[in-house]
């Protein structure tokens, strides 16, 4: 296979957290939810892709981008479990299909409570609001919540952060193994720039929800560095896959 890279393999997530850092990148970007884009990258059609942390974690075939990530330290908004009993009660779990890392998320919070229940795949979005216990992700997770409807909400960014004390890295760029890639990896650094310049142009314009609750999420719920800390929080959360048998998991290799 050529080692050749084109911008048009490049893949992301068509949710308002991506928005930062794929703004730069113009109208080359292949959109598709999480587990699709994971799908994508294993059949070698895409170069780089913005996937869940999960992926880069049980597959020994990609490289991450270092420096960028979205990540948060304590609540996210965007990755709940909605519950209308106690989460002790829980029996079955109904799922987003498109996440890959925030399933994973949840097993490792439940399992450190000594909870196992059975997780199942979500019909459609508007069956969430009949499921006494139902995960969801992205733009669905945010209307979800802001409908305030008759659920109780765990989220997912501020369990992690309660029980370990570190930031949760929820997705990366992920740059198949093996290639010729140093223009990418300064194609999506410069992308990442570019983000942060136009942070405030990102919040007034962008057309997902009100303004006051883009300034709130990009402020206050999420943030894009991949440092030591978003680091030591992919070790934890590799060692707690391990320890509750979601493995194998490898060790991450970062690409400058």
């Amino acid at each position: 296979m050529s080692g050749a890279l084109s911008p048009s393999r490049i893949g992301a997530v068509p949710y308002l957290n991506a928005a930062p850092l794929t703004c730069g990148l113009g109208n080359r970007l292949i959109f598709a939810p999480p587990a699709r884009l994971a799908q994508m990258l294993q059949a070698d059609a895409l170069d780089a892709a913005l996937v869940s942390v999960t992926e880069v974690l049980l597959r020994d075939r990609y490289d991450i981008l270092d420096g960028i990530a979205i990540a948060s330290r304590g609540e996210v908004y965007s990755v709940l479990l909605a519950h209308q009993k106690p989460i002790e009660d829980a029996t079955e779990i109904f799922c987003d299909p498109a996440s890959l890392t925030s399933v994973n998320l949840l097993k490792v919070l439940l399992a450190e409570r000594g909870l196992k229940p059975e997780f199942k795949a979500l019909e459609s979005y508007a069956a969430a609001r009949d499921k006494e216990f139902v995960l969801l992700i992205g733009d669905p997770a945010i209307e979800f919540r802001r409908a305030a409807g008759p659920h109780a909400i765990f989220d997912l960014g501020a369990a992690w952060t309660g029980l370990t004390h570190l930031p949760f890295v929820y997705a990366v760029w992920a740059l198949r193994r093996g290639g010729e890639n140093r223009e990418l990896r300064r194609e999506l650094n410069r992308a990442a720039v570019s983000g942060r310049e136009q942070r405030e142009e990102i919040i007034r314009s962008r057309p997902e929800f009100d303004e006051a609750f883009r300034r709130d999420y990009f402020t206050r719920h999420i943030h894009y560095q991949l440092a030591e800390d978003e680091k030591r929080g992919i070790a934890c959360f590799g060692g707690l896959l391990r320890k509750h048998g979601l493995g194998p998991v490898f060790e991450p290799v970062f690409a400058s």
